[in-house]
């Protein structure tokens, strides 16, 4: 009998086996991508966001000629030198002014309220992720978040009425200890220096980077960690080598955009500060300004040319934020190895 002809116990003969698997095109994902990209949809919100690109650079460019340009009318008549002079006399018959003071005040503090900020920043971000338990690390959060949003002015009205009667114990004992240094000498006048405008951008830039860095570190990879821990490793060597590692450029980017609220403050600083056209070697006796400060202060006064004037040391300030944000994102580039995408 012929096996091929057998019936099967349900009547039926078993059909063919094909071990021939069916054949698919091999360019079928990109002819239905190229299909994608033809529909409407597609091309609309190509449009859409090549157009928000260009906008933005138009932006950014008609910003920068705009200060260039009223920048170049202020300066072409400024008889003192305007990167180095020590005064801002603009209603004189020639006017003069100079940004020095400003410049020195404005990365000051900066640089204090950076000091002062991110290691607390980033140390908060990694208790609420790594330390704390789940019902603290969220009511924590939560008030972190409600600081970031507290207007400016509420904190330099807080800085006025309350940081800067209370310095005076911090103030009279860092010239006890340091005063020979020269920057922490202390002729016990009103606490409103260059220290304490640090020390409150510190506290309004805190919640920035907290939140930025907390978000980098939850992205942490879990099998990182536990590779960590089954080594043998620590909970502080854990984050010493695969935490801190894989977000460093998120903290260096959250930094970053707190340097960036530091420098542009305005209200918070001309509350607490006593400015004047100086630079003082100690951080703790009153005087000094930064550009906002002073832009803030003298624009509603100004002539047509005072504001030109002030105009221009905004320009100055474009600048320097253009300076910083094109530093960091060298930094980051150099460090793509730690980023998350790279993990």
């Amino acid at each position: 009998m012929d096996i091929s002809t057998q019936k099967t116990g349900a009547g039926e003969a078993p059909p063919p086996h094909d071990s021939t698997p069916p054949t698919t095109s091999a360019n079928g994902p990109q002819k239905r991508a190229a299909r994608g990209a033809t529909r409407p949809g597609d091309r609309i919100f190509l449009g859409l966001s090549r157009g928000s690109g260009i906008l933005l650079l138009a932006i950014m460019a008609a910003i920068a000629v705009f200060l260039t340009y009223r920048a170049y009318l202020a300066i072409s008549k400024d008889e003192a030198n305007f990167l180095t002079a020590f005064e801002w006399n603009t209603n004189l018959v020639p006017p003069k002014f100079g940004i020095a003071v400003l410049a020195f005040g404005t990365i000051v503090s900066s640089i204090i309220a950076m000091a002062l900020a991110v290691p607390i920043a980033v140390a908060i971000a990694l208790f609420i992720t790594h330390y704390a338990p789940r019902r603290l690390s969220g009511p924590i959060a939560y008030v972190v978040d409600l600081l970031a949003a507290v207007p400016s002015i509420v904190y330099g009205l807080w800085g006025a009425l309350v940081l800067v009667p209370n310095l005076d114990g911090l103030f009279g004992w860092l010239n006890d200890y340091f005063g020979w240094t020269g920057i922490f000498s202390w002729d016990e006048g009103a606490p409103r220096s260059m220290l304490t405008v640090g020390i409150l951008l510190a506290i309004m830039i805190l919640p920035i980077i907290t939140n930025v860095s907390r978000e980098v570190f939850r992205q942490v990879p879990q099998m990182h960690e536990e590779a960590a821990l089954a080594l043998g490793a620590t909970r502080w060597e854990v984050i010493r080598m695969a935490v801190i590692p894989f977000g460093r450029s998120g903290v260096i980017s959250a930094s970053m955009l707190g340097l960036g609220r530091a420098l542009g403050e305005t209200m918070a600083v001309a509350t607490v500060l006593s400015p004047d056209f100086d630079i003082h070697a100690s951080l703790l006796n009153p005087g000094g300004g930064t550009f906002a400060q002073n832009i803030a202060s003298k624009f509603n006064e100004a002539t047509e040319f005072g504001r030109d004037a002030l105009i221009a040391s905004g320009l100055v300030l474009f600048v320097i934020t253009l300076l910083v944000n094109g530093a960091a994102r060298m930094i980051i580039a150099r460090r793509k190895e730690y980023s998350g995408a790279n993990a």
